[in-house]
């Protein structure tokens, strides 16, 4: 974002702070028009705004994709590992999300493997639906495209309004907490982690249970709920 604004000629800079509470607004578009109404209000709004925002996100957006390409934006401890366990289970994978198709693909490809994006029966992401979260329609359409009920699925969630998506929809959710969400009141998720862990490199417990594993791993999820995945 910073290197969008700074290439439009703007002054603007989103501290770390700034972003955490940015992030109460989800969307990258919805996100520069809240920070203009609130935190610019000697910003010219200028006739065309949304034009002017939607040129600031798609350059927020290449930015990050060539940051990605460029491998300075490594996954997460365990998201890999987990990925390969449940794909060795033959379980069933998708996608909600209400960053851009592009910010998808490209993260998938370098992180992962050029065919990551085919591991996946669905990528619901972007404007696929009006209303993003916490609004449950992302992942009400990924379940209607994979045929699935929300009392056989699982999600993965990273911020507060994340999990009120996944739970309206009806999901169960595991919570990794990030640098600008570990404030974020997670209650009414089943378990919380601070991240997924490897073998090496143990996740630490905020809430819930570990039923004795270091990781979250196929095995710990399957015990949590008590029923069998798809």
């Amino acid at each position: 974002f910073n290197k969008a604004f700074k290439q439009a000629g703007l002054d603007w800079n989103w501290s770390v702070d700034c972003y955490r509470d940015l992030l109460a607004v989800t969307g990258g578009k919805e996100r520069i028009r809240h920070y203009i109404d609130r935190y610019t209000p000697d910003f010219e709004r200028q006739e065309k705004l949304s034009d002017s925002i939607a040129a600031l996100h798609a350059s927020k957006t290449e930015h990050y994709t060539r940051t990605v390409s460029e491998g300075k934006i490594p996954l997460r401890p365990g998201v890999r590992r987990l990925l390969d366990e449940a794909r060795r289970a033959g379980l069933r994978l998708g996608i909600a999300t209400t960053t851009t198709p592009a910010n998808v693909s490209v993260l998938l490809q370098k992180s992962l493997a050029a065919d990551s994006p085919d591991w996946f029966e669905v990528i619901a992401a972007g404007s696929v639906v009006a209303a993003k979260k916490p609004a449950p329609d992302i992942y009400l359409y990924a379940m209607q495209q994979m045929g699935v009920r929300a009392e056989q699925c699982l999600a993965f969630e990273d911020s507060e309004n994340g999990l009120i998506a996944a739970q309206q929809a009806g999901l169960k959710t595991v919570v990794t907490v990030s640098q600008y969400t570990q404030h974020h009141n997670f209650s009414s998720a089943e378990l919380v982690v601070d991240q997924l862990g490897e073998p090496e490199q143990p996740c630490q417990l905020i809430q819930g249970s570990l039923n004795g594993s270091t990781c979250v791993d196929i095995p710990l999820l399957q015990s949590l709920w008590n029923r069998p995945l798809v």
